[in-house]
């Protein structure tokens, strides 16, 4: 028995594959809802864990986000390659146990792919669901939320009906503080020394200045520098990248502030149209300031602190801290400011279990009892208005809510992780390397700044950041493919791009690729890249569909576009939809090109790449589609449907919207 009366078998596996860290966020609450019913249990990337390690554990939830075209994470990838070799028998996992979470965006076509070929794959492999699996959908007006909260309420009835606790033994109820994964702690020798003890549910925790701290019998151990990346890894690869410039592209006039960014690698890195680089941002100094005056961290703020693990379990995976943003941090001695600077997201929209958490904090009895009704699911519409519609932030949440004191100790368990933005390169062919010893990366990036229903001022934590960087600046990012899976092989054929908006920045990747490839079969020895172009006639037809609101203001990279147009197969249709009284968009221009579209696409075998904005425009753009396939084929609806849905298959229809 344990010491808390349960069973020593009790034990459960929150396994993830996350991209952006949305379905960290959701196993880590679900692994929270399984300690409370007394589980032992693992928060894990599916990628930190042998396949056959699930048949240890009671039961494993496996909570997935999908990606590119119905791809895993890059975290869960080396996993999915290992459960599909053809040599593991069918009762490999007999004894596992599981249920799945899918996170999607209905307005890709594999929706929930991922979700549905892992749990697949695992039952193929002899494991058995405990519970239906669960598809949330980004698109639903209130979220992830509106799918996750009733899927967890199943989740938890299912576990105690079959894993039922003891008779003397309770759940631990929601006002009882959780032990801590990790915890800050001050470096120095100067520590507190003193501890007293305090009971808090089955568990009894040393105090220090009347803070939990982790039970003397835990192991202590330091989690991972934050950046240690694996640089053999193609799809992750961390880059220390120079600020070559940084200018806007839209008139001062304009709504937006649109940017465009060069950044220069003083080493070679070979990259594809579609690969992503990610931007690791700071918070400002003004809100950490804030911050500290708000939870009186003060006189904590410029101690040096270290983070330390207080899991039990060997297995226990730690999600890396991003990486910082320079080599001088790493370097200096890290400090609680630090910690808020780089590594916390303080001006992140809370979700239900960051009001779970403060209401621990605070003696005010009237807050702690509005911060527990946000964790209420009978509340979740009231939670939406609060937070998500008004998009309030971390800081604003604890400026309303005073009487919230967190302990400084404790910050990293209370603030989700600053997560890096992804953006797509904008780069491509000729304009990636300069030399042989130097490579270049551009991207479009949009700043974020509007003001909400309360008309509060909102801006992006990465894009304002981006937009305060001067010329010269260093920084650190991560360079990783991207879901396009673009091929040489496929030069020959014609593509259509749909890339309205910032959606364009891959386009013109791919374009100016194309352009090299062109250069290449007319004159081999202009080859930057050393493949070979034999077999290939010449590059097939280009085609652009952009859209924007005003062609005088966010027509973006137009020179491009009349250079390459004179030099190689490329064609643009435009659709600005402020430049007339009846707006226009990429799908109406779509129908208008109806023959051209449907001589490339079914003709001649053409492939699509859709990017941008996600939500109404990539629906849209697959309904003109498929009613140009109906019109131009004189063929039936599903027919025309069925065709489409036979792109997808053969990789003849890509999607990466955001």
């Amino acid at each position: 028995m344990a010491a808390n009366g349960m069973r020593h078998d009790r034990t459960a596996a929150v396994v993830f594959g996350s991209e952006t860290g949305n379905a960290l966020d959701y196993a880590e609450e679900a692994g929270r809802l399984l300690e409370r019913l007394h589980f032992e249990t693992v928060v894990s990337s599916l990628d930190a864990l042998e396949p056959l390690s699930l048949v240890r554990f009671g039961f494993v939830v496996a909570i997935i986000s999908t990606t590119g075209q119905g791809d895993l994470p890059a975290n869960a990838r080396l996993f999915w390659k290992k459960i599909l070799r053809k040599k593991l028998p069918p009762d490999h996992l007999a004894n596992a146990s599981i249920t799945t979470f899918g996170l999607g965006d209905s307005s890709y076509p594999k929706f929930n792919w991922a979700a549905r070929k892992l749990q697949k794959r695992l039952i193929q492999l002899g494991a058995r669901e405990f519970l239906p699996r669960g598809e949330a959908d980004e698109q639903h007006e209130e979220g992830l939320d509106a799918t996750w909260v009733p899927w967890s309420a199943d989740l938890r009835r299912q576990v105690l009906e079959k894993y039922p606790l003891d008779k003397e033994v309770h759940p631990i109820p929601e006002d009882v503080l959780l032990q801590p994964k990790c915890l800050l702690s001050l470096a120095s020798e100067d520590a507190p020394k003193g501890t007293e003890r305090v009971c808090n549910g089955d568990d009894v925790f040393p105090l220090v200045n009347g803070i939990p701290l982790p039970r003397e019998d835990a192991p202590v151990q330091p989690a991972p520098h934050p950046a240690i990346i694996d640089a053999s890894d193609r799809k992750a690869r961390q880059i220390l990248v120079k600020i070559e410039g940084n200018r806007r592209l839209t008139p001062p006039s304009h709504w937006q502030d649109v940017r465009h960014l060069s950044l220069s690698y003083a080493s070679y890195v070979e990259y594809d149209p579609g690969d992503i680089l990610t931007i690791y941002p700071q918070n400002s100094w003004q809100d950490v300031d804030h911050m500290l005056e708000l939870m009186d961290w003060r006189p904590f703020a410029d101690q040096p602190v270290q983070f330390e693990s207080t899991n039990k379990m060997e297995e226990a995976d730690f999600y890396p801290v991003p990486p910082a943003p320079s080599n001088k941090l790493h370097s200096e001695p890290l400090t609680l400011r630090k910690v808020l600077i780089h590594y916390l997201d303080i001006r992140a929209i809370p979700r239900r279990s960051f009001f779970s958490m403060i209401a621990h904090f605070t003696h005010n009895e009237m807050h702690k009892e509005r911060l527990r009704e946000f964790t209420d699911t009978q509340y979740i519409d009231e939670l939406y208005d609060y937070t998500t519609r008004p998009r309030r932030s971390i800081l604003e949440v604890l400026q309303e809510f005073d009487s919230v004191k967190i302990p400084w100790q404790w910050a990293a368990n209370v603030i989700p992780k600053l997560r890096g933005r992804q953006f797509s390169v904008a780069s491509g062919g000729s304009t990636k390397h300069a030399s042989k010893c130097q490579t270049s990366f551009e991207i479009l990036a949009a700043i974020v700044r509007y003001k909400t229903v309360l008309k509060r001022l909102r801006e992006g934590v990465c894009t304002r950041y981006i937009a305060a960087l001067p010329v010269g600046t260093t920084l650190n990012v991560t360079l990783q493919r991207g879901g396009l899976n673009i091929r040489k092989a496929e030069a020959t054929r014609p593509v259509i791009l749909i890339g309205p908006g910032t959606g364009v920045a891959p386009m013109r990747s791919l374009i100016w690729e194309r352009y090299l490839w062109h250069q290449e079969l007319h004159d081999p020895s202009e080859s930057t890249t050393g493949a070979s172009t034999k077999g290939l006639i010449d590059v097939g037809e280009t085609v652009l569909f952009y859209g924007g609101r005003n062609r005088e203001a966010d027509f973006f990279y137009q020179e491009d576009w009349d250079v390459l147009r004179d030099n190689m197969p490329l064609k643009i249709f435009t659709a600005f939809s402020r430049d007339q009284q009846a707006k226009i968009y990429v799908q109406d221009v779509l129908r208008e090109q109806s023959e051209l579209v449907y001589h490339l696409l079914h003709s001649k075998s053409g492939v699509v790449y859709v990017c941008g904005s996600s939500g109404k425009m990539p629906q849209a753009v697959r309904a003109a589609l498929v009613a140009i396939f109906q019109n131009c084929g004189c063929t039936s609806s599903s027919a025309a449907e069925d065709y489409l849905q036979a792109m997808e298959r053969e990789g003849r229809y890509k999607q990466e919207t955001w």
